[in-house]
């Protein structure tokens, strides 16, 4: 028997790692389970390169509780250790069994799988224990060892008569974490954190009915065993290559991940790379809602199929954390944290890969099926569109196959878009413009003036449309977006002809007043314009600029914070060509004056949606009244 204390560089550190090492308590038993695949796959290594001669077998890591007396055992069929490898590894607290075996071991060939630093993460046990035990017998021809510790810095170490080859952690579970006696919260961190593990985990039994012969009796019922409960699946499909696997594989293990997803994923992208860092893992594209903040924290990362976190900030870029799947690398560690991935070199390059890999998959899906990208395009326009923003390399690449959609659902890229609309869209000043709608019913009106010019239409409507807008605008030389209700389609592409006004300045001094005494000036800016005279006699347009500014800081536009907050800004534009404007000024009785002004308004206002409230109800009285 040996006694002693644990070296350590600060006295009394287990209140500190209780409290400091981990913010998440529940994590203990992720770290224990590593460890004890840690030693599984060591052991693997070894009998392959030869250093152990013994049988691998088919072992599993065991979990168990005994409620009698308060404990948790974690089991496994490792390697195990001898007393000295004990008093190395356990004592000598911050010692990293797992990288002296990768250091031994870099230049061997074979993949070792180490998990685990046997060092701190094997401490993270008396953060819920305050006591644990080790019982461990080494694959090497010695005695047992069994180590106890009462969460002071004092151990004992004597000798054990286990007899089978493996490690036996015992955790006394303190009086204030009892909840990790109890079967569904151990299910639950299983279940969360090594569903996906390396070696099988079995945690309990359960029944299974064996099949029927073929030739049984149509009422009768199937024997039932008893059998392990395994809860995790050794295999996952991001393990394989992407040659073995089917569509159907690809689908089945979407359900696996998200059971409780009644949608397919629209398709996936599978990710394997081993230079110059290891990667693999498959990520999905989900149909979208039009609503970003919803849509994140559904890729999961893991570290050799130990679950780390949902939240893969830094290492998938911003855009594509709306998508869902599952990231596994071994160059990041369990314990992950964000100054960590800002900082870290191959996180870096981790997060360039992924994006060059998406990109390549939605170039290829776009060439190989346009017809059904094309199809695909409302449930995937929101994260294309919000990496063409926040990527410039990706950028680059989805120019050439993001889509610009038009009312009438025809689909273009940019190129294709201003080569169709280059001619008759090009105004006076040589500017290039393309009108678009941001809602086909809202603004048909408007639509059909434009369609009447021969004008294309395009139908913009995803969140950050106006960013993508704006980034365009500033890469393209003359070429300008505009919403058809930014004015009156004449004035969105100025001609060289100009339409003359039949009313003369004077009776346009007349006029003005008029009308603004029947609009509210702090909302509505009247304006005076010469019109075809069979267009609208009144009609109201949102000024392009500060339409798309507030559309922007709404959206967390840089630069625009505060201008979402602006009032709400419109032009009344009357057409001075149409014979009901001149009715307006001709008429003597002020009355009937303003009530054809009122009229016309709010038909105006009718077509861009903004009559409501009490003001629909006169207009409706006021129109049953005109035609009595």
């Amino acid at each position: 028997m040996s006694k002693g204390n644990i070296n350590v560089s600060v006295e009394n550190i287990f209140p500190l790692i209780k409290k400091f090492l981990y913010s998440d308590h529940e994590i203990f038993l992720r770290e224990l389970i590593s460890n004890a695949t840690d030693a599984t796959t060591k052991l693997k290594h070894l009998i392959s390169i030869g250093e152990a001669k013994v049988e691998y077998g088919n072992p599993q890591i065991e979990i168990k509780i005994n409620k009698d007396t308060n404990t948790l055992h974690i089991i496994d069929q490792g390697l195990g250790m001898t007393a000295e490898e004990v008093e190395k590894y356990i004592n000598q607290i911050a010692f990293s069994g797992a990288e002296e075996f990768l250091e031994k071991y870099k230049d061997d060939k074979n993949e070792t799988g180490v998990i685990g630093h046997f060092g701190l993460g094997f401490y993270s046990a008396f953060m819920v224990a305050d006591k644990v035990e080790i019982i461990t017998k080494s694959f090497k021809d010695e005695k047992a060892a069994h180590w106890t510790c009462d969460g002071s810095p004092e151990y004992t170490l004597v000798e054990h008569d286990k007899s089978d080859r493996g490690t036996e952690i015992v955790l006394h579970i303190a009086e204030d974490s009892k909840e990790f006696l109890e079967d569904h919260k151990i299910t639950g961190l299983l279940t969360k954190y090594n569903r996906f593990n390396q070696i099988p985990i079995k945690f309990g039994t359960k029944e299974e009915s064996l099949p029927l012969p073929e030739d049984a009796a149509e009422d009768a019922t199937p024997e039932k065993v008893t059998v392990d409960n395994i809860i995790n699946n050794t295999n996952p499909a991001w393990t394989k290559k992407p040659s073995d696997l089917e569509d159907e594989d690809y689908k089945n293990f979407y359900r696996e991940l998200y059971p409780m997803q009644f949608e397919e994923s629209l398709f996936h992208i599978h990710l394997n790379v081993d230079y110059p860092f290891n990667l693999t893992g498959i990520l999905y594209f989900p149909k979208l809602s039009q609503n970003l903040d919803m849509q994140k924290d559904k890729i999961q990362l893991y570290q050799n199929q130990v679950f780390v976190t949902d939240n893969v900030e830094g290492i998938v870029p911003d855009f594509l954390q709306m998508l869902k799947g599952v990231i596994d690398s071994p160059d990041i560690p369990l314990n992950v944290s964000r100054s960590y991935l800002q900082a870290d070199g191959a996180v870096k390059k981790i997060s360039g890969y992924i994006t060059k890999k998406v990109a390549d998959k939605l170039s290829s899906l776009f060439k190989n099926n346009r017809e059904d990208f094309e199809a695909k395009w409302n449930d995937i326009k929101v994260i294309i569109e919000y990496g063409m923003l926040s990527e410039e390399k990706f950028f680059d690449k989805a120019k050439k196959f993001a889509l610009y959609p038009s009312v009438e659902d025809k689909f273009y890229t940019f190129e294709e878009l201003k080569e169709k609309t280059k001619d008759a869209q090009t105004d006076k000043d040589g500017n290039h413009i393309i009108l678009y709608a941001a809602n086909k019913d809202a603004q048909h009106s408007y639509i059909q003036d434009a369609k009447a010019k021969g004008y294309e239409v395009l139908l913009l409507d995803s969140p950050i449309v106006s960013h993508l807008m704006q980034k365009l605008e500033t890469t393209e030389e003359k070429v300008k977006f505009t919403r058809v209700d930014a004015d009156h389609i004449d004035n969105l592409i100025k001609k060289d002809d100009t339409v003359i006004s039949k009313l003369s300045d004077e009776e346009k001094e007349q006029l003005k007043p008029m009308i603004e005494e029947n609009v509210p000036k702090e909302t509505y800016t009247v304006q005076l314009e010469a019109m075809d005279s069979d267009a609208s006699p009144f009609l109201i347009t949102v000024p392009e600029f500060m339409r798309r500014m507030k559309e922007m800081s709404a959206t967390g536009g840089g630069g625009m914070m505060g201008m979402g907050n602006l009032p709400e800004m419109y032009n009344l534009v009357v057409n001075t060509n149409h014979p009901l404007v001149s009715e307006i000024l001709n008429t003597k009785t002020e009355k009937k004056r303003n009530r054809l002004i009122k009229q016309s308004f709010d038909l105006a206002k009718l077509s861009q949606n903004l009559l409501h409230g009490e003001e629909l109800t006169n207009f409706i009285k006021r129109s049953y009244d005109l035609i009595k």
